[in-house]
């Protein structure tokens, strides 16, 4: 890797000497500006508003602008005229805990690698005291014509730097919060936190830019004369979330899903996010409950009916069946008077054939 920047890291009385190399880049897609009409390059020239003149690198310097507008030159000598002491040295002022560190300050990245055999020996103690302290270097440091100020860690083996903003440079929040007193209920916070635990961890390495590769696709696509295939555009929100709760709920279901769980506890019902709508609703919704009462009223009373249509069937038949036994019975009486008269007649019939049958007997 090419190196920015060469001096050396002031430790005590230890000096380390160094190259500072960029340990992030910039991999966002840069555009050139054209004539659309035919595509000529639109390049920026440097021209003096004076005389209109255009101007060569070494024509341009420097000037601080006063508020009423004018200017004040500052030449190249009048700048390294000024004590810099971090020019070419890392000075290292203090050795704090990295949680000391507000992430707001930091800025851009840089590695620190040993310049020459020399540098070898007092590098590593460096990086072990680090290592073994668990502690981050606050340094002093020089770049690009101004003094900044840096935090040494270790990384793997290599000793990183991060530039950190001054303290002065941190605007205050207070500004940012919200104006108006919120309270969060501890069921709000249960559930926040059991969407926290379902989205998990993530492994930093497998996040990548999806902008930027839809972006070379679309250059590739170009270049080939063709246009990629327009992918649908994901559907709008539905109306204001009144609800927190419900969307707090639904947000951990979702979450779930799409790790592919299913949900524990037998499929507990999620509550539907509730959408603000028309006022005009609500008489709406009362008729509808009467509706729903008289409907229910009416069906309670047939099934009852039903259910007490066969106890009458069966009274029905009970007292059916009596009435014809009585019917029966009283109808029996005259006949079995009649029945009584016809077997004596044929009694006596019987006994006047009798006595025929002794002179059939005797005459055979």
């Amino acid at each position: 890797m090419r190196s920015i920047w060469n001096g050396a890291i002031s430790f005590g009385l230890v000096s380390i000497p160094i190259k500072l190399v960029n340990a992030t880049e910039n991999h966002s897609i840069s555009f050139r500006q054209i004539h659309t009409a035919d595509g000529g390059r639109v390049r920026y020239r440097k021209v003096c508003e004076l005389d209109g003149e255009e101007l060569d690198a070494d024509e341009i310097g420097k000037a601080y602008e006063e508020a009423d507008g004018s200017m004040i030159p500052i030449t190249d000598a009048d700048l390294s005229s000024l004590p810099l002491p971090t020019a070419k040295t890392i000075e290292i002022v203090a050795f704090v805990q990295a949680d000391s560190i507000d992430p707001l300050q930091m800025d851009a990245a840089y590695y620190l690698s040993a310049n020459g055999v020399p540098a070898a020996k007092p590098y590593t103690l460096l990086r072990e005291a680090l290592k073994r302290s668990r502690k981050v270097a606050i340094a002093k440091f020089a770049l690009r014509g101004r003094e900044r100020l840096g935090m040494l860690r270790v990384v793997d083996d290599v000793i990183a730097m991060h530039g950190l903003l001054w303290p002065d440079e941190i605007r205050a929040a207070e500004d940012a919060a919200p104006e108006t007193d919120v309270s969060v209920r501890e069921a709000e916070l249960d559930l926040a936190d059991a969407l926290m635990d379902t989205l998990g961890e993530v492994d930093m390495s497998t996040l990548h830019d999806d902008y930027r590769t839809a972006v070379e696709e679309l250059i590739a696509a170009k270049a080939d004369g063709a246009l990629p295939a327009k992918e649908a555009a994901p559907a709008p929100g539905g109306g204001k979330v009144i609800d927190l709760m419900a969307a707090l709920e639904n947000s951990v279901k979702a979450a779930k899903a799409s790790r592919g769980e299913g949900e524990e506890g037998g499929g507990e019902s999620v509550a539907e996010v509730t959408h603000l709508g028309s006022r005009k609703s609500a008489p709406a919704k009362k008729t509808a409950r009467k509706t729903t009462t008289k409907t229910t009223t009416k069906t309670a009373t047939k099934t009852a009916a039903k259910k007490s249509a066969p106890a009458r069937k069966t009274a029905t038949k009970g007292t059916a069946t009596k009435s014809t036994s009585a019917k029966k019975s009283a109808a029996a009486s005259p006949k079995s008077t009649g029945a009584k008269k016809s077997t004596a007649a044929t009694a006596k019939k019987t006994a006047a054939k009798k006595p025929q049958s002794p002179k059939k007997r005797a005459s055979a």
